[in-house]
Parts: C-alpha cells; sequence; structure tokens
C-alpha cells in the first residue's frame, strides 16, 4: 500500500453505469486500485437503462466523485458534460465523468480512456506500430479503436460493416486524424488484397457475432487480432482466427488499462498524471482481475458494448 500525499476526501463515492452492468468487472478493478492507494472509497455496479442517466444525475450529492459509463450511456451523457478531454471531443464518446465543485457549483467533465487503454494493451502485447489497419464493426467503440490505430501510426484503416451508412462518422473521424478511411461490407472483404496486407485487425464487434462471410484465410494466418470483447470467449471472429492458427488477443488488457487511466482521472484529476506507486497499484488490479474475472461470465463494459 502506498501513502497519498493528495489533497483527498478521505471517502468517496464512485460506481460504473450501464445496462445490463450486473456482471461488471469494474467494482474489480476499481475497488483493488484504492485499497492498494490505501482510500476508503466506495466503487459500484448501478444498472442505469437508456433513457434514466439525467434522473441519476440528478440525485447525486457532494460524495460523488465520479462515474464510469459503458453501454447505452457513453453518449447519452454528452449534453450533461461541462467539459471534455480532446479524446472525448473528437470521437464522441465519454467513459469517464469526474464530478467537482466550482466557484460552489458542481461540474462534469468527460474522459475517453478507451483509445489510451487500447494503445496500452497492444504494446504490451509488444505492437507499437501499425501501417494499415483493418477494423471489424462501427458501433460505440470503433471511433476509440480508429483514434487508436492513428496513434500507432497507421495511414490508412480499412472498415468493414454490415451497415454502410454507420461508418460515415469514421470518415470524418478520419480526415480529422489524417487517417485515410475506406469502408467496405463484409460480403465485398473477402478478395481485398488490402486487409489481406493489413498489419493490425481490431474487433469491435459483439462476442457472439457471425461475420456473414469469412475473412481472407491469409489475413487469419498473418496478422494479429485485438478482439475488445472476451465474453463470450473465444468470440465467433476469435474462433475463426484461432482455426486459421492466427494470434489472438482479448479485450481483457484494453479493460485493464482503460481502468486505471479511470483511476488517474479520479486520483489525481488528470489522466496524464501518474498514480503514486502506479506499477504496485497496476499490479493490484491485474491480480484481482486474474484471480475473480475467470473467462465465460458476461461484463457488459466490453463483452456486451461492441
Amino acid at each position: 500500500m502506498v501513502s497519498l500525499t493528495l489533497n483527498l476526501a478521505p471517502s468517496h463515492r464512485l460506481a460504473v453505469l450501464g445496462s445490463p452492468i450486473k456482471h461488471s468487472r469494474s467494482p474489480l478493478l476499481h475497488r483493488a486500485a484504492y485499497r492498494q492507494l490505501g482510500l476508503d472509497w466506495t466503487y459500484d455496479a448501478v444498472e442505469v437503462k437508456a433513457g434514466s442517466l439525467a434522473m441519476f444525475l440528478s440525485t447525486m450529492g457532494p460524495e460523488w466523485r465520479g462515474l464510469s459509463l459503458t453501454m447505452p450511456l457513453k453518449h447519452e451523457v454528452l449534453p450533461f458534460i461541462d467539459d471534455c478531454d480532446r479524446v472525448a471531443q473528437l470521437t464522441g464518446s465519454v467513459n469517464t465523468v469526474l464530478l467537482r465543485r466550482v466557484a460552489g457549483r458542481g461540474t462534469l467533465t468527460g474522459y475517453n480512456t478507451d483509445v489510451a487503454g487500447l494503445v496500452r494493451a497492444l504494446a504490451e502485447a509488444g505492437i507499437t506500430r501499425a501501417k494499415h489497419v483493418t477494423l471489424l464493426g462501427a458501433g460505440a467503440t470503433a471511433a476509440s479503436a480508429l483514434m487508436a490505430a492513428a496513434e500507432l501510426g497507421a495511414e490508412f484503416v480499412s472498415v468493414l460493416v454490415r451497415d454502410l451508412p454507420k461508418a460515415e462518422p469514421l470518415i470524418e473521424l478520419g480526415r480529422s486524424l489524417g487517417v485515410v478511411v475506406d469502408v467496405n461490407d463484409f460480403s465485398g472483404s473477402s478478395g481485398s488484397s488490402r486487409g489481406v496486407e493489413s498489419d493490425l485487425v481490431i474487433s469491435t464487434l459483439p462476442g457472439g457475432t457471425v461475420l456473414p462471410t469469412a475473412l481472407p484465410l491469409a489475413l487469419r494466418e498473418r496478422t494479429t487480432l485485438f478482439d475488445v470483447a472476451y465474453s463470450p470467449w473465444p468470440s465467433a471472429v476469435a474462433a475463426s482466427w484461432e482455426s486459421a492458427g492466427g494470434t489472438v488477443l482479448n479485450g481483457l488488457g484494453m479493460l485493464l488499462h482503460q481502468a486505471l487511466i479511470q483511476v488517474r482521472v479520479f486520483v489525481t484529476a488528470d489522466p496524464f498524471e501518474p498514480l503514486p506507486g502506479e506499477s504496485d497499484v497496476l499490479a493490484a488490479m491485474r491480480g484481482a482481475l486474474t484471480r475473480e474475472a475467470a473467462p465465460g461470465d458476461a461484463d457488459s463494459h466490453d463483452a456486451v458494448e461492441r
């Protein structure tokens, strides 16, 4: 346990909100972090359905320090945010809310820690550069995955989707990031030479999604798949990769590292400020995930949303 010198209240409330939320791993990770930091903070999982966020926010008192948000609230929260970081602004997605009192009034600051979580998880697996990335899906996590690809130095991103219009915002986001985004439907992907030449494939699809057309065998054999889902595991996409002898990474690493950045936000009010004894905090969080989060249980934060 580390000794915290920051000027923080001895007790704060935090929670992860979403629906479904029953099996969220976030309480495991955050509770382990605050124990390691010597903070007597509570962190719970609270079921908040679409359309109910405003009511929940109206009931929050000064004891609240922050919120983690998952499906379906990452976009719903935007009208209530007073300010948000650059990543949240670009992706249009907030998964972290810091509550503070400024000039006598409560303020909500929004952050997106998914991008940093994905980049850090890939780096931990030895992937720090990717010139061409293939992205599967255009749901709520796709924008974060695209921005993560840009941070890896991607110049070109191939997006494969079922519904082409749904991916249009990704084209605009790519332009703002200096990345060329090409969108195709899955049915036309099997002959894509660009897809076969990808350096990395990121799937943002729900774990049970079965693709209408198998992706090229050469792509599955040669290119690492990072699947943001991890329950049920293996996902249908991951199983197709494994059947081809390819390399597959699940979303637990992303979950861990995005949670660490959230803890930074809640403790230091700065996603770039390392925690006191951060390596020990990360080890405590990883240990909690390893001991208690057995693959096969659902988690709405990463497994259900994508």
